[in-house]
């Protein structure tokens, strides 16, 4: 019986798709957080993002079985191209394009946690409004941009795997990203936002 906490997540999808059922739970463990985190990212509904994840990860176990993964990258990449295809379909599906809004800051929450920032009181205080501010403005992010700026930064995917999971070219990632950049600076400019931890 192989030992499932060292196999790698690649290795743990190949003992699912030969019969190791216990393969898929440590699958889902470790990556779950992960993938409903980006989910909630996305569309900002709890419930929403629940069904989206449960979905996926019906996708997941059906692809799994019917041989449709190949071990050629990051298992968690390819479970986040899954969901965005999820998101998109349910958009398509809506005919709009528009983003539900959030109906309270909270639910990035763990996004940043105070456990990032190091120092005392009054910086605690300060980094805590700008991440706040950083997310308030994110959110007002075309649902492209928010998408790439989340796997960039807070998933710390690179620009290839971004582009892999979108089902973009890398051009079209950075591009994405540098609108998103030049929409959060000016946002601050134009509410007077100081964007530096200190």
């Amino acid at each position: 019986m192989k030992n499932l906490a060292v196999m790698t997540d690649e290795e743990l999808a190949l003992s699912y798709v030969n019969g190791d059922n216990r393969a898929f739970d440590e699958l889902l463990l470790r990556n779950q957080s992960k993938i409903f985190s980006y989910i909630l990212f996305v569309v900002r509904d709890r419930d929403m993002a629940n069904d989206i994840f449960q979905e996926t990860f019906v996708k997941v176990v059906v692809k799994l079985q019917q041989g449709k993964y190949v071990p050629s990258g990051k298992f968690s990449a390819w479970v986040l191209r899954i969901a965005h295809n999820v998101i998109m379909d349910l958009y398509r599906g809506q005919k709009s394009q528009k983003i539900i809004d959030a109906v309270d800051d909270n639910d990035l929450s763990n996004i940043a946690s105070n456990d990032m920032i190091i120092g005392n009181v009054e910086s605690q205080f300060v980094n805590t409004q700008v991440l706040s501010d950083v997310r308030k403005m994110m959110n007002l992010l075309p649902t492209t941009q928010r998408e790439v700026v989340y796997m960039r930064y807070f998933q710390q995917m690179s620009f290839k795997e971004i582009a892999d999971t979108t089902n973009v070219s890398i051009n079209t990632s950075l591009g994405r990203m540098r609108y998103a950049i030049i929409n959060l600076r000016r946002m601050a400019r134009e509410h007077d936002v100081v964007l530096q931890l200190v």
